[in-house]
């Protein structure tokens, strides 16, 4: 039965492994922070909503008693399976303000790169019943452009970027899909009155990365997917020329890039 969300979980519908194998795992940091927050070295459960193909669940697999990863997309949820083999890690097909897991549970609740899909009331309100008091939520999204090796990577990515935004806004291929400005994560957050301590602050980390990773980073966002399977050509959206830019300019040896990561976490 098809309903509002149901565009959404077809926009992640059939790229699962490329979305796995090129976007970052969470920083490291993260970790030490949440738990600090939580006042939980060693975490019971830790729920990760909207969790995809498992890349911020996995992250917890050795740091948490049981971690559970709540995704609507069956897709990223069978990529989620396949990539891992921790027993204390387990998976749902459910919704980020509907999970039917038992409340005041949590110790930490997260959603990695994925809040601005979901409705944000109902979101919140199940985020506040499934935390213990004193438990925190975080909603954390990587920035589009890492410091790549080289700052024409960057402007081949911006440019191929734009011209998917060009292509879309033109033909309104994903103009159907709902999201929530993330830009507005902190004030939503506050004005819910579920948390009592709110901040927010950037995260940085280190990955490796080269000229098929790049390509692949492209892939993984939903938006060129609809495109693609919209009926565009790799020379419409302009993956033919930014494959040619990333091999000559970063070639096949994988070199360091700077990510940052914005956080907004609350204490309830």
């Amino acid at each position: 039965m098809k309903n509002r969300l149901s565009p959404t979980i077809e926009r992640f519908t059939g790229f699962a492994e490329t979305y796995d194998r090129h976007r970052p795992p969470p920083p490291d940091v993260l970790r030490d922070i949440l738990t600090r927050y939580a006042r939980a070295p060693y975490p019971r459960l830790v729920i990760d909503l909207g969790c995809g193909t498992g890349l911020s669940t996995r992250y917890w697999a050795e740091w948490a008693a049981q971690v559970v990863g709540v995704d609507p997309s069956p897709d990223m949820l069978q990529q989620a399976l396949a990539q891992t083999r921790y027993p204390n890690v387990t998976y749902l097909l459910g919704f980020g303000h509907q999970t039917g897991m038992a409340s005041g549970r949590a110790d930490i609740v997260t959603c990695s790169q994925s809040l601005h899909w979901m409705e944000p009331g109902p979101t919140l309100a199940e985020v506040a019943r499934l935390l213990r008091p004193g438990g925190v939520f975080a909603a954390f999204d990587h920035d589009h452009y890492p410091i790549f090796p080289d700052w024409r990577a960057e402007q081949a990515y911006r440019n191929f970027r734009q011209r998917m935004v060009d292509l879309d806004d033109q033909h309104r291929i994903t103009q159907q899909v709902d999201r929530w400005p993330k830009s507005e994560h902190l004030s939503r957050m506050q004005e819910s009155g579920y948390f009592r301590f709110i901040r927010e602050l950037d995260l940085h980390q280190v990955v490796l990365g080269n000229a098929e990773r790049l390509v692949g980073l492209a892939l993984s966002y939903g938006s060129v997917q609809s495109l693609l399977k919209a009926g565009f050509s790799d020379s419409d959206l302009g993956l033919d020329t930014l494959r040619l830019e990333a091999a000559r300019i970063l070639g096949d040896e994988p070199r360091p890039w700077y990510w940052s990561t914005r956080l907004r976490l609350g204490v309830v």
